[in-house]
């Protein structure tokens, strides 16, 4: 629906305003127009597979339990990755002067428990601001997801087709009001 344009347009805005950003997004892969996965992206540009479409019986070895629809989830590449990231967001190093991108907090991502741990203590100790996504609830509801929505120190937007080119000034405005008033979370 755009919420990771939406992100990326928001981290694009804050480059100039000497915030320092740090993170990751999710972005579709496609080939010959279809898609076929996802791959985990740093701000810093670093690439690796969080997703991809299981080709075939060939692929039978792959835990059930990893597949969200037609999609294998590669743990190893995401969390080698991702979970890095979280270690510099406690720091003191200007931290109230820094935002932390998680797009996003889904169904693909929750497969590792030492996501969903550097979700929380992050969202629980952090001294900088997270800009992140979470799934709109469908279905049996996701653990994290819910508890993240609830927090009182969250403020969720719904994007929608309609909105999602209107929301940016919405969320920087509220991505500036918490880095004025220091550790907050978004």
């Amino acid at each position: 629906v755009g919420k990771t344009t939406l992100v990326q347009r928001a981290c694009e805005a804050l480059v100039t305003s000497e915030v320092g950003l740090e993170g990751f997004y999710t972005e579709e892969v496609r080939e010959g127009g279809r898609r076929v996965g996802f791959d985990v992206v740093t701000l810093t540009g670093e690439r690796g597979h969080l997703s991809r479409i299981r080709e075939g019986a060939g692929a039978s070895h792959v835990r059930r339990d990893y597949m969200v629809g037609q999609y294998v989830v590669d743990l190893p590449s995401f969390e080698n990755l991702a979970l890095p990231l979280f270690r510099h967001t406690g720091a003191a190093d200007g931290g109230s002067r820094k935002v932390f991108v998680i797009d996003e907090i889904g169904k693909m991502e929750l497969f590792s428990q030492s996501f969903i741990r550097a979700v929380r203590q992050t969202l629980d100790s952090s001294s900088c601001t997270i800009l992140g996504t979470i799934p709109v609830p469908k279905g049996k509801p996701l653990g994290l997801v819910e508890e993240v929505r609830s927090r009182r120190d969250v403020k969720v937007f719904s994007v929608s087709k309609e909105n999602r080119n209107t929301l940016l000034q919405d969320v920087l405005t509220t991505l500036q009001e918490c880095l004025k008033h220091g550790s907050q979370n978004q």
